[in-house]
């Protein structure tokens, strides 16, 4: 995947466990709300919205701006740079 103009590589990780969940091209500031799935540069989820160490369910799958999304619940990720 190219590079997007203002986009960032961001890491986002089990609130819980702290176990890497994706690597995610993030355009803007301001919180995690939703992860489109074409922006996902690695997933170690394999797709299922779980969290592969704890179990816990971070995101929901969802449609926005007419694509395909993850729409992350409040408080059941961080994320750092």
């Amino acid at each position: 995947m190219s590079s997007r103009r203002g986009a960032r590589t961001i890491r986002v990780y089990c609130a819980v466990c702290g176990c890497l969940l994706y690597k995610y091209q993030k355009g803007g500031p301001g919180r995690l709300v939703k992860c489109f799935v074409d922006k996902i540069v690695q997933d170690n989820t394999e797709g299922d919205l779980r969290c592969p160490e704890c179990g816990q369910e971070f995101a929901r799958e969802t449609m926005a701006y007419g694509l395909p999304a993850n729409k992350i619940i409040q408080w059941k990720v961080t994320f750092r740079r």
